[in-house]
């Protein structure tokens, strides 16, 4: 994990000096945290999360929630946990490195077929997503990965079997067979217009079958080792490494591991993407364009921030360091963003990660129907079944809001909307 620096004191808002935009709540015996949310309603679930990660007496000056903030397990997701020598593994997560990649074209809306079919169908063919595969293997997996998959594994796996020689439950996770796979739930890959009517490839998904498994674990280590020590949690899943306990040096060299897959991952999905639309009936010849971005949004890092070089927690939120470009995507058949960091450091350098659900998958698998749905996505390529009913726009909140809530945080270069959308 890289360290990077973002220190400049300033309490105000860094582009106008004006009375910062943020929320601020002060809970007992907690740091403050700065809360991104104006106009966009906060579960009180998640409020309380927030608080009892405000008590924890290693937070390096308050805690900052996105305007996508909603319960998690533990902590919120679309939280930023600045700690002083302790990680808690929960905040982290299980879907460790989960973020987005996106990459212009230099197709534009005149260049795309009338049917979009055939397009996202071999996308889907490309990529083993849900409960497709790849190569006959099962459940979103390869059986067989091709050669590119291969070569970076080999690349990946010498640590990942040191991690595994001195922790073997590690041992047992999908890692090759599940490198160049999509997943479910809310990952997708689309094709996308901006504001100029130019095509963009997106996706989203992160390490997969052995991020669970590398979170999962050391979660379950991080609560056995508070039980051993004694200590008086707030919330069981707050549990936490010290900096040189047993288990921190090896919590740490799994996740940056984990990351690095992620980000492997997402690349070697794109370029199947690429190969895939290159390929299908009706695309004219076309380049990518070199400036493709690939962001994390659920991860750790050693940074610097306010005098200090503390861990930073991202669940559910993208760094926006002055000028680093990041992805907030929308929902499926809502509008997602290409943004330029403004570095303002009351956020520690941070902004949302999407629009956040608004409601719990039952929820909306209870509240929607299919003709919702269809009617939602309406001009969009993506699947209109009931699978899916948990992933509809509705189930979201208006990332239109969310936008607004935090523009002393981040600028919009691009504005994409989907014209094709994969779930898994």
């Amino acid at each position: 994990m890289s360290v990077t620096v973002s220190d400049p004191e300033k309490p105000e808002n860094p582009e106008t000096g004006a009375e910062p935009r943020y929320e601020l709540d002060q809970p007992a015996g907690g740091v403050p945290i700065k809360r991104w949310t104006r106009g966009v309603p906060v579960e009180g679930a998640a409020l309380r999360q927030l608080e009892n990660v405000a008590r924890m007496p290693f937070i390096h000056r308050w805690v900052a929630a996105m305007p996508d903030v909603h319960f998690g397990i533990g902590a919120t997701v679309g939280s930023v946990i600045p700690t002083r020598g302790a990680i808690i593994p929960a905040a982290v997560g299980v879907d460790i490195g989960c973020g987005m990649m996106a990459v212009q074209t230099t197709l534009d809306a005149r260049a795309l077929p009338d049917s979009l079919g055939p397009v996202r169908s071999a996308i889907e063919k490309a990529v083993p997503h849900g409960r497709t595969s790849g190569r006959r293997g099962d459940k979103g997996s390869w059986r067989k990965p091709p050669p590119v998959v291969g070569a970076t594994w080999k690349r990946l796996k010498v640590e990942h079997e040191q991690l595994a020689k001195r922790h073997k439950p590690l041992r047992k996770a999908n890692t090759v067979v599940h490198l160049g796979t999509l997943g479910t739930g809310n990952h997708f890959i689309e094709i996308c217009l901006d504001e100029q009517d130019r095509v963009w490839f997106m996706l989203h998904s992160g390490s997969r079958g052995i991020g669970n498994r590398i979170g999962s674990y050391f979660i379950k280590l991080a609560r056995e080792d508070m039980r051993r020590h004694q200590r008086n949690l707030p919330d069981v899943n707050l549990a936490y490494f010290e900096e040189g306990s047993e288990h921190f040096d090896d919590y740490v060299a799994a996740v940056g591991w984990a990351q690095d897959f992620a980000r492997s991952n997402r690349e070697l999905m794109m370029k199947a993407v690429i190969s895939a639309v290159r390929g299908a009936p009706g695309i004219p010849p076309f380049k990518t364009l070199s400036a493709a971005v690939n962001c994390h949004h659920n991860y750790v890092a050693r940074e610097r921030h306010y005098g200090a070089e503390v861990f930073v927690t991202r669940k559910g939120a993208v760094r926006a360091g002055a000028g680093e470009l990041g992805i907030i995507p929308g929902s499926m058949g809502a509008r997602s963003f290409i943004v330029r960091g403004k570095g303002n450091p009351e956020s520690f350098c941070s902004c949302a990660h999407g629009a956040g659900r608004a409601m719990s998958r039952t929820e909306a698998r209870r509240r929607f129907t299919v003709d919702d749905h269809a009617r939602a996505t309406e001009g969009v390529e993506c699947r209109k079944d009931v699978g899916v009913i948990d992933e509809t726009p509705a189930a979201y909140k208006p990332i239109e809001k969310v936008m607004a809530a935090q523009a002393d945080l981040v600028e919009v270069v691009h504005t994409l909307r989907q014209v094709v959308c994969v779930k898994g």
